[in-house]
């Protein structure tokens, strides 16, 4: 099932017009007509004002089933702190140390420190 059809069908469970989704999220009715015809492909924050609007979580909008589906135990899973590099501990106090110290060396000498920066790195992925 494609996902116009499935929020027209949500819609209309909800006895919901184009009208009250309008309302409801703030999406124009031509648009939402266009989402359920299939004309247009909706972001998922779009979807998501869908969701809201038709009171469901947003899973159902994609999954057609009885009951909630189940969820592989997927580990665990790394935060966006975890990932960026200056976050915490030492790679912080470097961060904050390049922050201060950056602006004050001329721009010539900054292009040349960050080629050479830029050396490295790929220098580094290769091996």
């Amino acid at each position: 099932m494609l996902i116009g059809e499935r929020l027209r069908a949500i819609r209309e469970s909800k006895n919901m017009s184009q009208g009250d989704i309008e309302e409801k999220t703030g999406l124009i009715r031509a648009y939402v007509s266009r989402v359920e015809n299939g004309h247009t492909v909706p972001s998922l924050e779009t979807l998501e004002k869908f969701s809201n609007a038709f009171d469901v979580p947003l899973y159902q909008i994609f999954y057609d089933g009885g009951e909630e589906p189940h969820l592989r135990n997927l580990g665990k899973r790394r935060s966006a702190d975890d990932i960026v590099w200056g976050a915490h501990g030492k790679e912080q106090k470097m961060f904050n140390r390049l922050r201060i110290l950056l602006p004050r060396i001329p721009p010539r000498d900054r292009e040349l420190l960050l080629a050479a920066a830029q050396m490295f790195s790929t220098r580094g992925s290769k091996s």
